[in-house]
């Protein structure tokens, strides 16, 4: 399976129309043929541009799934549109999105845990409630976005639901990335997934990105690890190792289904 990662940046100057064009043509122009193509959190927007969200705010079959929808399907590849503010009635919610070879949605996932250190994600936003993996020719395929690499019990959920590859759009500040690399290291290993984690560059509203995309496999190996510039990181994996890892040390057999009961709470004397 080979997988490109696409780390975009979201200039102040820039616009959203102009970001899409030019992110649609860095897309379509991916030399090698590829299986599938991520993109990082927000991208669209640029993800601390909040007083934008409400203006940019689209339908799940808006202007950006329709865009790398005829991509998905000129290239006969899947695309991970990364994620966008996706407008459902009333409500905003941070929605990531993967088309399959025919430019179909396969699978959505609204962030479950929307951010609120030095951030109007959680006020704009509102959170997930569900998680799932979905069939694709590669495996069962989940996503979380950004914030969530923070929650294994999250992750421990989407385990429960089948995922053996993860897709994780990103917005990670460079002030934090250690905790970046560190977290998507340690949920592939808990795990025993792939995780596919696509972040974002640049400089926007005075924050600055972290890029170093990377995939780490199910032994917590690094894969591919991109640097902090704009561009495209082209890997192979083997999606048959999560079986194969899984088999040889089957660690996730002996997780318990509740541990809330091992809790003991003792009298004061």
């Amino acid at each position: 399976m080979k997988i490109a990662l696409v780390q975009i940046a979201s200039p102040d100057d820039e616009s959203a129309a102009h970001r899409l064009e030019r992110v649609r043509s860095l897309v379509a122009g991916i030399a090698a043929p590829v299986d599938l193509i991520v993109l990082p959190e927000l991208w669209r927007v640029g993800f601390n541009h909040f007083d934008q969200y409400d203006a940019l705010a689209e339908s799940m079959h808006g202007p950006t799934v329709q865009t790398f929808a005829k991509i998905a399907a000129q290239r006969n590849c899947q695309i991970h549109v990364g994620s966008i503010v996706r407008r459902n009635d009333n409500a905003l919610s941070n929605t990531a999105i993967l088309l399959d070879r025919t430019g179909q949605i396969v699978h959505h996932y609204d962030k479950v845990h929307v951010f609120g250190y030095q951030s109007r994600e959680a006020v704009l936003l509102t959170p997930g409630r569900h998680v799932y993996s979905s069939a694709t020719p590669f495996g069962p395929i989940a996503a979380t976005t950004c914030y969530d690499l923070r929650f294994p019990a999250l992750w421990t959920q989407l385990v429960a639901a089948g995922a053996h590859i993860v897709v994780v759009p990103a917005a990670w500040p460079a002030a934090r990335r250690e905790h970046w690399r560190l977290l998507t290291t340690a949920r592939a290993v808990d795990n025993q997934v792939f995780v596919v984690a696509c972040n974002a560059v640049g400089t926007h509203a005075g924050v600055e990105l972290g890029g170093h995309s990377r995939v780490v496999d199910p032994w917590g190996r690094v894969v591919t690890e991109a640097d902090d510039a704009e561009g495209v990181t082209v890997v192979d994996i083997d999606p048959d190792l999560v079986a194969q890892t899984r088999s040889e040390f089957p660690v996730l057999s002996d997780r318990l289904a509740d541990y809330t009961a091992l809790i003991t709470r003792k009298a004061t004397p």
